[in-house]
């Protein structure tokens, strides 16, 4: 059984101003990439299943050892040798017995990065591993999807969001790795409170850039202080004069075409109308209904569509804008009003006249409007 968005459980929740019914039915149908099932994983993932994301797929190739106990409340002395996917999944149900959760036990290098993140919304770094954060970033970046990242060591951590899509990427903080390996808790150690506050604001930016709600932490990383108490924040932002770091990606994995476009989608543009499923159904019924714009992958299209549209995946939009007519009426739709945001944005960047994004996408048309359509 799907998780049901207006459960009991979630009630404190859809009560938030601008969360309400809608935000709840995003995290619904959301998918999200944890890396990393030790110390912010523990914060991150708990909160994530408890709030009602209806999907999540956490990745790590270690096992449990009695020094991660301290910090890593995923595990108990019990799970001691088993795998941390393992452990956390089985945690994860019990808090989210409804959402599915899948544990995929393997190191997330540029091999296997492509594959795990094709149908996600988001993902999120909370492995100690500097490198693997350098790959989720580039991987972000080709699939159009945000990267919420953290670390923590000592007494300090950091939480910030990289998005190319937004034209802020993760190598405009810190243009290359370090030379280093930097602190590490084996021997600089850490205070498990600190994995606790920077893993629980790393899942707050999960949060409200699934629902829509606040102001993400972009071209901003927040750095805890645990021995004062206090958060200060550090602003950065791309030279001028730099190109982005990733080009678009064809939706079978292939490079892009010689001369194709690599403007990123979604950067500095003005915020599109939303229009929900009700009023698009009746829209599409009158006289002059307006063109619809999927910007899904295309197997997901293969799965469920709504009559009539236009299938450009959010990596490609970029590249074929000009297959558009830009004088004509657009609502954009993805699986849960993420990737169309982001879209319509590029859109109305680009001259288009007017472009509405379907709130809570085909998700929530399948809820409103047509029950009989497959939910993924």
């Amino acid at each position: 059984m799907p998780l049901d968005p207006d459960a009991p459980r979630f009630a404190r929740q859809r009560v938030l101003p601008g969360m309400g019914a809608a935000g709840q039915r995003r995290l619904v149908g959301a998918h999200v990439v944890v890396l990393g099932a030790g110390g912010l994983g523990s914060a991150v993932i708990p909160a994530l299943a408890a709030a009602g994301v209806g999907r999540l797929t956490i990745v790590d190739d270690d096992v449990v050892e009695p020094t991660n106990l301290h910090r890593q409340t995923l595990h108990h002395d019990a799970d001691v040798g088993r795998a941390k996917v393992d452990s956390a999944t089985d945690a994860a149900q019990r808090l989210a017995p409804d959402a599915a959760v899948r544990g995929v036990r393997a190191r997330f290098d540029g091999e296997n990065a492509d594959d795990l993140l094709a149908d996600a919304d988001l993902v999120v770094d909370g492995t100690d591993d500097i490198l693997t954060r350098y790959v989720a970033d580039a991987a972000a970046a080709r699939a159009g999807i945000p990267l919420v990242w953290g670390s923590a060591a000592k007494f300090s951590g950091q939480v910030g969001v990289s998005w190319e899509a937004r034209g802020v990427s993760y190598r405009d903080l810190f243009p290359e790795p370090p030379a280093d390996a930097g602190l590490s808790c084996e021997i600089d150690g850490i205070l498990p409170t600190v994995c606790t506050v920077t893993g629980g604001l790393m899942a707050g930016e999960v949060l409200k850039l699934l629902t829509g709600l606040g102001e993400p932490m972009l071209g901003r990383v927040a750095v805890y202080d645990a021995l004062t108490g206090r958060t200060r924040e550090i602003a950065y932002a791309r030279a001028e004069d730099a190109a982005p770091t990733v080009t678009a990606r064809r939706s079978d994995g292939a490079p892009p075409p010689a001369g194709a476009a690599a403007t990123p989608v979604g950067t500095g543009a003005p915020a599109p109308a939303e229009v929900d499923a009700v009023a698009l159904a009746a829209e599409l019924a009158s006289d002059a209904p307006p063109q619809l714009l999927d910007v899904r992958e295309p197997w997901e299209a293969d799965l469920v569509a709504i009559e009539g549209s236009i299938l450009i995946p959010l990596h490609e939009l970029g590249a074929r804008t000009g297959e558009l007519d830009p004088a004509a009426s657009l609502v954009v739709y993805c699986h849960l009003g993420v990737r169309s945001r982001l879209a319509a944005e590029h859109l109305l960047g680009a001259g288009f006249a007017e472009v509405r994004n379907l709130t809570g996408g085909i998700d929530a048309w399948s809820i409103a409007v047509d029950p009989e359509l497959t939910r993924y």
